[in-house]
């Protein structure tokens, strides 16, 4: 099976409710964006989020609505598109900014 074939809904969903991700991709307007031109870049290459809804397409995927608060878009995105954000712990950033 190719991974044009893949069913997403047969596994659990990539994301969590609340999780911090990140787009891998710049997103363009599919005509679904109201107040946006089709073609224009809603979203760009590593721009962070929060997973605030997850739904289906096509029976076949998951669709995480994402909330780009920075911008003030929700978008909803495939799970090839997002990445989750490598968050740090305050101990790596404290050792980091240490000079002792």
């Amino acid at each position: 099976m190719g991974m044009e074939d893949e069913v997403e809904l047969d596994g659990p969903p990539a994301f969590a409710y609340g999780q911090k991700v990140v787009s891998r991709r710049h997103i363009r307007n599919d005509g679904t964006f109201p107040g946006k031109e089709i073609g224009e870049i809603l979203i760009k290459k590593g721009e962070k989020g929060v997973v605030t809804s997850i739904g289906t397409f096509l029976q076949r995927f998951y669709i995480y609505g994402v909330d780009f608060y920075e911008r003030g878009y929700v978008v909803g995105m495939k799970g090839k598109e997002l990445e989750p954000v490598a968050e740090e712990s305050p101990g790596r950033a404290e050792a980091k900014t240490s000079h002792g």
